[in-house]
């Protein structure tokens, strides 16, 4: 085995992919068991808590004053929103195909930043952004126009609202670390979220073990580890290298869905990921070379990160 890739920070960006492809399988079991507000509340809270919890011990300061509406921003969007639509979304769509549709979400982002930070809209970002959009038309009719739903589409929402925070997160990264950054948003997500606590309260009573042992698995790992881990990772490894591993959280949601929930994706959608992945990975290429050139490395934030 090389040495290398047995290291803390290999393991730790391997540990956080495995967590963010696993939120997706965890999630249809635990919508299944408490349902959409509950799962959504639930999850931001349990991530919330523990993330204030380790707070003091990782030197997480307070935000400034004049950054609360950004913050606000990103906990409403890339929290709140997100949890909300990708839950709604994952009654219907397979955990699988859920992966691939919010691989998109970097696109959303970058078109956002070229239209309010005047960032270059190069070739690269305008054809990598056309390729991850026709695949995701691949993966949302692999099964011809009769198997299309209104549920991709809401799976498509929670990428655009996770692109979104993506953009909105990009000052504050230059200010804050990604820990610091992901225990702001989680916060005000869980603070946008309170209107969901009366079904929430309900829904625990009578909720099989099961989906509380699923929601629980989420705020605790995928939610709250896999952002301090992946800030472990992204901080000691090139942010190529930290980038290109999120392409393989898609694959390993797949497969994690495969084993846990029995699903078998469509081999169209395999190929209309693939093609998407593509695209993707053409937005980012540019991206990570300008970045090395002009700016110091920042924890890239992600979806859905983790799921």
């Amino acid at each position: 085995m090389n040495l290398h890739l047995a290291s803390p920070r290999f393991l730790a960006l391997a540990g956080t992919v495995v967590l963010w492809a696993s939120a997706f399988p965890a999630i249809r079991v635990g919508v299944d068991g408490l349902g959409l507000a509950a799962l959504s509340f639930l999850r931001l809270a349990i991530a919330a808590a523990a993330l204030l919890v380790l707070a003091p011990f990782a030197g997480v300061r307070l935000p400034r004053r004049s950054d609360l509406p950004l913050i606000s921003m990103c906990g409403l969007s890339g929290m709140t929103a997100y949890q909300i639509l990708l839950n709604w979304g994952e009654i219907h769509v397979e955990a699988g195909t859920a992966s691939l549709l919010i691989a998109v979400a970097p696109v959303f982002s970058v078109l956002l930043a070229g239209v309010f930070l005047a960032e270059p809209l190069t070739r690269n970002v305008v054809v990598g952004s056309v390729i991850a959009i026709a695949g995701t038309a691949v993966v949302t009719l692999a099964e011809g126009f009769s198997g299309f739903s209104a549920a991709s589409l809401v799976v498509l929402a929670a990428a655009v609202v996770q692109g979104v925070y993506h953009f909105a997160s990009k000052p504050l990264l230059r200010r804050y670390t990604g820990l610091e950054v992901a225990t702001y948003a989680m916060v005000a997500g869980t603070l946008f979220a309170l209107p969901l606590l009366p079904w929430t309260v309900g829904a625990v009573v009578s909720a099989p073990a099961g989906a509380l042992g699923a929601v629980l698995f989420l705020g605790l790992l995928p939610s709250a580890l896999g952002f301090v881990i992946w800030g472990y990772a992204v901080a000691r490894l090139p942010m190529a290298a930290s980038t290109a591993a999120l392409y393989l959280v898609p694959p390993v949601a797949l497969l994690v869905s495969f084993v846990w929930l029995g699903e078998t994706p469509h081999p169209i959608e395999l190929i209309g990921g693939a093609i998407a992945v593509a695209g993707v990975v053409l937005i980012n290429r540019r991206r990570a070379v300008a970045a090395g050139a002009r700016e110091p490395q920042t924890v890239p934030t992600v979806a859905t990160a983790p799921g």
